[in-house]
């Protein structure tokens, strides 16, 4: 950069000023420190549609095909393909050797903004590798797969078609959610053409709200209490509904849209049918979505951690979805939870770290229950977005409507606020029809999207570095005399997550972590257990097959294990030790005692 042009031209437009520029040209490290340098720019202060959002990704793998793969892993129910990213550096291991984190999102079709949370984790991956040596260090120990579009229907739908912020949620084979023998036969219409299906009010001299004064797009209730003349107030206006018409004749409106099914209700653990749980589907895994998300995950048992992107509510959801389940979060457990969940709350602003089934809502066959309850995963679901980060002028840190209304006019200008528009409805006559778009509430607005993803990306990856990771911590080695050697092993987990959960180890899920010794020549194993600490004066020999240790509870989190061993050796023994765990990095540790000669 020329300085001295741009002081020159200062002052020769009469400026006068005479200063040194500080403009030198940024190390590529403090570069770094301001943003990623990326192979594939991609704007995250805007969403994208099932095909932009599949081609993205398409140019990230083909970017970085030293670190990532792209392949389907099954269709969605109208022949989408569920396109998943596995980053993981082979030159550090195959994927199935190390720990793995599963991360996903828009399972639900309107959770739009959880595609792109999960596409910024896979591009901060890729992009971030060569300059942020954090990021690195994840992608050399771990593996990550990400699939941003769980319901690639849904999506690709809401994009599409008219919807309201809560609209279409589900996946999209035909269902009858009406029980009247029909399929998707009452769906929402958009009369007034904004493109976007908004709410219906009727006039209704006993309606139970009345429009603002100052702001006639508010509707407010009317408080049901007698006025001066001793009459209960009426208002002139009753909620018709969303914006629609009765189109098979039975009285209710928009009551049979679109599909019908939820695949967050379709996973095998506390699995309860419809009656019971609302779109669970026949059986669990009765959808292809699902069941191609349950044959992958259940191929790769070395995934040891699990995140799910929702919206909205900011929210860090754990299990159980039920509260006859809670007896699956043994204490050791939940110390592993509360330690990432109160982490994920300093650094999630206005987001709260909560138990889905006393803190929300009670949910059966919910698909974090199953990673964490039926396959030993610590697993999260995140609800992206909450409206106490804009204007908070109502109860709890809640906007009001009028601070909803400031927040609309001052800050996205109107944007994603229809005006109330007169519709002649076939039904209602003359309604009104209008309100937020299908962007007003739910999501975040484009220019704090990517802060949203940052985040919830940062505290993903806060939990993918506390997956188990193995060392040596030290090999004690006691002459017992007569050719007898005591060996102590401390196998240690620095971080949070241990190789097993305590509820996998109770109920038998899973394979247990092993403890191999391989004897060297001239060396023999006589016994070997685990002792409760290396200062143990006794330990617990096991009885059969002492050069395979099973360790049904594995390695701790932020502990250590001591293991002991009797050998019989003349010299000082030699050996190998092997730990091997499914959700962690297999340990080889050579026996290698070197005896010090003494002088006189």
């Amino acid at each position: 950069m020329n300085t001295h042009g741009i002081a020159g031209r200062l002052f020769h437009l009469g400026l006068g000023i005479v200063f040194a520029l500080p403009f030198a040209e940024p190390s590529r490290s403090a570069f770094a420190q301001q943003q990623i340098e990326a192979e594939v720019p991609i704007a995250f202060n805007r969403f994208y549609d099932y095909d932009e959002l599949a081609t993205a990704m398409a140019e990230l793998a083909a970017a970085h095909p030293e670190l990532c793969s792209l392949h389907s892993i099954g269709k969605s129910e109208q022949g989408r393909e569920m396109w998943l990213l596995t980053i993981n550096n082979p030159k550090t291991g195959p994927d199935l050797a190390k720990p793995g984190m599963w991360i996903d999102g828009n399972v639900h079709g309107n959770e739009v903004q959880a595609g792109e949370t999960v596409l910024y984790a896979a591009w901060y991956l890729l992009e971030g590798y060569d300059e942020v040596p954090a990021i690195r260090e994840l992608v050399d120990a771990n593996v990550f797969y990400l699939l941003p579009m769980v319901n690639p229907d849904g999506r690709a739908g809401w994009f599409r078609d008219p919807h309201t912020p809560n609209s279409n949620r589900t996946g999209l084979r035909p269902t009858d959610n009406d029980a009247d023998g029909l399929l998707d036969e009452d769906g929402p219409e958009d009369l007034n053409g904004d493109g976007h299906i908004g709410l219906m009010w009727r006039p209704d001299p006993n309606g139970t709200h009345r429009r603002n004064e100052r702001d006639p797009r508010i509707f407010e209730p009317v408080p049901a209490v007698p006025g001066p003349d001793g009459r209960i107030m009426r208002g002139k206006w009753s909620m018709a509904g969303s914006e629609g018409i009765d189109n098979d004749g039975d009285g209710r409106i928009n009551e049979d849209g679109e599909g019908g099914y939820d695949m967050n209700r379709n996973w095998p653990s506390d699995w309860q049918p419809t009656h019971v749980q609302r779109g669970a589907g026949t059986h669990p895994f009765s959808y292809s979505e699902t069941r191609s998300v349950g044959d992958f995950i259940r191929a790769h048992p070395n995934i040891a951690a699990g995140q799910s992107y929702h919206n909205t509510g900011g929210m860090i959801l754990r299990g159980p979805g039920s509260p006859y389940e809670s007896g699956n979060y043994p204490r050791a457990d939940l110390q592993v939870y509360d330690a990432l969940g109160t982490a994920g709350e300093e650094m999630l602003p206005h987001y709260r770290y909560m138990i889905i089934h006393s803190d929300l809502y009670p949910v059966h066959g919910g698909f974090v229950n199953w990673l964490s309850e039926g396959l030993g995963i610590v697993s999260f679901t995140n609800e992206l977005w909450s409206e106490k980060r804009i204007m908070q002028d109502g109860g709890n840190g809640l906007p009001d409507e009028a601070a909803r209304m400031r927040w609309q006019d001052r800050v996205l200008f109107g944007q994603t606020q229809s005006d109330w528009t007169e519709v002649d409805h076939p039904e209602f006559g003359k309604v009104l029809v209008g309100g937020g778009t299908k962007y007003s509430r739910r999501t975040p607005p484009p220019f704090m999207l990517e802060e949203e993803a940052h985040r919830n990306f940062a505290f993903t990856m806060f939990h993918a570095s506390e997956m188990p990771s193995l060392r040596l911590n030290e090999i004690l080695v006691k002459d017992l005399g007569e050719g007898v050697w005591q060996v102590d092993l401390e196998i240690a987990n620095d971080h949070i997550i241990p190789t097993r959960l305590s509820h996998a180890a109770s109920k038998g899920i899973g394979l247990p972590d092993f403890l191999t010794f391989q004897a060297g020549e001239g060396t023999k194993l006589l016994l070997a257990g685990p002792a409760m600490n290396r200062f143990a004066k006794t330990f617990d020999p096991v009885e059969f097959r002492p050069e395979r240790l099973k360790v049904e509870d594995g390695i701790k989190g932020r502990s250590i294990s001591t293991f002991r061993y009797i050998l019989a050796s003349d010299g000082p023994p030699t050996g190998t030790f092997r730990y091997e765990a499914v959700k962690a990095a297999d340990l080889a540790i050579p026996l290698e005692v070197v005896v010090e000669s003494s002088s006189e």
